[in-house]
């Protein structure tokens, strides 16, 4: 089945990056072109439905749009062949490259880009994307370093409009090359998601009123709630029920791993209720994590459900006392409680409460988390990403990385 790909920018770039992107046979592009940047948010929220996956004609559209996102997403990026083609354009029409003001992308990148062909930089002024930067700061950076002979570099549309009459500027486009690569990583990682959310998921609910024999085979409410979870429930022995569903369908239902709303309606009408799911790459290891979850959901309390992943993750999906507020998490029940819900040891989140004291409501990007934790900048940002599900974080825009790579995503610790 093709890949719904939703391409996002200005008109011109839009149907540049669409066409290319068509040449890939597995995937079918849909063009959503804006007159603003500041459009791309509302065009995710009203055609999230319609795509399985965003990309973006640059960075600037993908940030502004980030906090919507609920599919995979990526952006086409400017440096590496962008550049190095915009700047052989220069050349060629007799421009000097010695004397650039260039927006969006980070000095190192546009440096390091004239460095390989021993071009000096002193004269070169970059002005990198960060989170609040308007089309009107990009275009009082240029005004400040016009100069006779210098040359403008925009990556945005706006402000190429409002400064083509008034100086040198070039708009960059981007190379096929660098558009290639983008749709090519971006088919991968809605790939191998989609093949992860349809992987098979086992539950185990146990209700009072089934371990006191009341029914043969799962009660009526155990089989309801199995449609809100677009699963199948059966028998499993004395006292218990099995569902079965898929990881995309439970994701969806308790809000990506943060809460339970079907354990909820059952515990208020049995005063028990015990779920354990388990995710596994087989049937026998899905049914060997369910148990280990139904196991540790009987350890808090009377009615709670646990989700169990490979790796010893377990994810306390919602249990009795739990607070209504993930920020008074700390304050209302134990270490132990909020590490079982986000799957992580008890020192891992100490140490992640001092790091929110110490942080005063400022947000933190995953390298930040990496360096005070003293781990890999890759284990931070799962580690975020499980705090982020639980309810424990939230995101707070993008932050450039300083050097080639994608931005770095800012978080407020709720702990």
């Amino acid at each position: 089945m093709d890949t719904v790909v939703g391409v996002v920018g200005p008109r011109d770039l839009v149907d540049l990056v669409a066409r290319i992107c068509e040449q890939q046979s597995s995937a079918r592009i849909k063009r959503f072109a804006y007159t603003h940047e500041s459009e791309a948010p509302g065009i995710v929220n009203d055609h999230a439905a319609a795509v399985d996956a965003w990309l973006f004609t640059g960075i600037i559209p993908y940030a502004f749009a980030g906090d919507v996102l609920t599919r995979p997403a990526a952006y086409v990026d400017y440096t590496g062949p962008t550049l190095l083609q915009a700047f052989v354009q220069l050349l060629r029409d007799g421009h000097d490259v010695t004397k650039l003001s260039v927006d969006t992308l980070d000095g190192a990148d546009v440096n390091a880009v004239l460095a390989e062909s021993h071009i000096p930089t002193k004269g070169v002024h970059a002005l990198a994307f960060r989170p609040g930067i308007t089309s009107q700061t990009l275009v009082d950076f240029h005004r400040k370093h016009a100069k006779p002979g210098s040359v403008a570099i925009t990556c945005v549309s706006t402000v190429y409009e409002q400064l083509n009459s008034e100086l040198t500027i070039l708009r960059l486009v981007p190379s096929w090359h660098s558009i290639r690569f983008a749709i090519r990583q971006l088919l991968l990682v809605t790939t191998n998601q989609n093949s992860e959310d349809s992987q098979v998921v086992l539950g185990i609910i146990e209700t009072n009123a089934e371990m006191a024999g009341e029914h043969e085979g799962p009660s009526p409410d155990v089989i309801a709630e199995s449609d809100s979870l677009a699963g199948v429930a059966t028998g499993y022995g004395p006292g218990k029920s099995l569902i079965v569903t898929t990881q995309g369908q439970l994701a969806s239902a308790t809000d990506q791993f943060s809460s339970a709303p079907f354990l909820q309606r059952l515990a208020a009408r049995h005063s028990e209720v015990r779920a354990g799911f388990g995710l596994g790459r087989s049937a026998a290891e899905a049914e060997s994590l369910a148990r280990r979850a139904l196991a540790r959901a009987r350890a808090h309390g009377p009615i709670a459900a646990v989700a169990s992943f490979r790796n010893d993750i377990d994810i306390l999906l919602d249990a009795q006392g739990e607070p209504s507020r993930p920020g008074d998490a700390l304050e209302k029940v134990s270490i132990g409680i909020v590490a079982a819900r986000v799957g992580l040891s008890t020192q891992t989140v100490q140490r992640l409460h001092g790091i929110s004291i110490e942080a005063d409501g400022e947000a933190l990007t995953t390298r930040d988390i990496a360096a005070k934790l003293g781990i890999q900048q890759r284990t931070a940002r799962r580690i975020l990403q499980r705090l982020e599900l639980a309810g424990f974080a939230d995101r707070a825009g993008h932050l450039s990385p300083g050097t080639s790579g994608r931005p770095l995503t800012l978080y407020h610790l709720r702990l």
